[in-house]
């Protein structure tokens, strides 16, 4: 899984890369989701959190390949 691994580091430590990340982050980790959230709502949420995080470690690990 290396090579994949690599591929994300070397797109997301770019400019660009950066502001997506950041805008995927401020989309998904940094939302607040009310009281009155759906069960249906939590879990799309949760879902899209996972996603953040399994790319930002891809991208920490595809920057400690060497």
């Amino acid at each position: 899984m290396n090579d994949i691994e690599k591929h994300y580091a070397r797109v997301f430590n770019t400019a660009s890369g950066k502001q997506v990340l950041n805008h995927l982050r401020a989309i998904t980790r940094e939302r607040i989701m009310g009281q009155n959230a759906s069960n249906d709502e939590l879990r799309w949420w949760a879902a899209q959190n996972a996603l953040v995080h399994q790319i930002e470690n891809l991208i920490k690990r595809g920057n400690n390949i060497t």
